[in-house]
């Protein structure tokens, strides 16, 4: 009986958030990993995931086609993980998440290996938001090159290192005020072991080829909701002010170029504006978590393993009620 040993995956995109999860459970799994990054030399974290020689970084930018051919020949499966959530330089959401996915995706085609590709809910090319225009784009050239491609749209991701529930601790923690955008805006946070779950699976062969499949936690929350949440597990009371997006997008036009936690751009304010959920259709066609036989994980359950860090106290302090 073939090991999965026998079996090379190239994971573009591999040393992001969601990336070094994907790492992890593949390797876990016994599949050999190459790991294809624009800064191979950052990326040396990622060799405790596997055994020595499972896991081997190699350079790749998706901007250039000979890189990114070279980065998976011989590979049997592919992993597209990459996306920007700010445009910085030559990295705009056209180059990477459109043209950059199609770039990937034609290289798979022509090596023969299966592709599995990450995008986002809310990918619409009619979309206000460039950033959602530009994931939509990238999954009809996935299709258009590889038909029989698996493509995941997860939610919002949390876990430890992500930029959404630790951005939230971390400015509740410098201020006693908090903006709040898009209050009542439905989001369903996906724990990014969950979604690492869900690729490592599609490599297993579970996942329905050429089929999108929606991710989403076990629960719909308002921003409101999600951000109590945060500041109940980090033990953090600042005023919470809401802002009307009208606001909120006058304020981004500086804050765009802000550090850190502080960025905001006009094209998040926009995203802001959409719900951000598991759609119907997905639930019917059991194209979700669930329908992949994973038992999701919730915000409450996971966030206070590693949000504990912005209490006054740490770990020590006991959590409001």
């Amino acid at each position: 009986m073939a090991s999965n040993l026998d079996t090379l995956v190239t994971v573009f995109g591999g040393s992001g958030f969601l990336g070094r999860n994907v790492v992890r459970a593949l390797c876990r799994r016994d599949y050999r990993v190459r790991v294809a990054v624009r800064r191979p030399e950052l990326a040396g974290y990622l060799q405790p995931s596997g055994r020595v020689g499972q896991v081997h970084v190699v350079q790749a930018n998706l901007r250039y086609a000979a890189s990114v051919e070279a980065a998976l020949r011989d590979s049997h499966v592919v992993i597209n993980l990459v996306g920007v959530l700010a445009e910085s330089g030559a990295q705009t959401f056209d180059a990477v998440q459109a043209k950059g996915a199609e770039t990937v995706a034609k290289a798979a085609a022509a090596a023969g290996a299966s592709l599995i590709h990450v995008s986002a809910i809310g990918a619409d090319a009619e979309s206000p938001s460039r950033y959602a225009k530009a994931k939509a784009a990238g999954e009809a050239a996935v299709l258009a090159a590889v038909p029989s491609a698996t493509i995941f749209r997860p939610s919002v991701m949390f876990g430890p290192e992500d930029q959404f529930t630790n951005r939230f601790a971390a400015l509740a923690r410098m201020s006693p005020v908090l903006p709040l955008i898009g209050a009542e805006t439905k989001m369903q946070p996906v724990y990014v072991g969950d979604v690492a779950t869900a690729i490592a699976d599609a490599v297993d062969g579970k996942a329905k080829a050429g089929a999108t499949y929606e991710l989403g936690g076990p629960e719909v929350l308002t921003m409101r909701e999600i951000i109590e949440a945060i500041l109940a597990i980090a033990n953090r009371k600042p005023a919470l002010i809401p802002l009307s997006f009208g606001l909120a997008r006058f304020q981004s036009n500086f804050l765009q170029f802000a550090p850190g936690a502080f960025k905001l751009t006009p094209d998040q304010v926009t995203l802001l504006e959409r719900d951000n959920i598991v759609s119907e259709a997905a639930k019917a066609a059991g194209l979700t978590l669930e329908g992949l036989g994973i038992t999701a994980d919730s915000l409450e359950a996971i966030a206070p393993q590693y949000l504990w860090r912005f209490r006054a106290a740490g770990q020590f302090q006991r959590m409001s009620v």
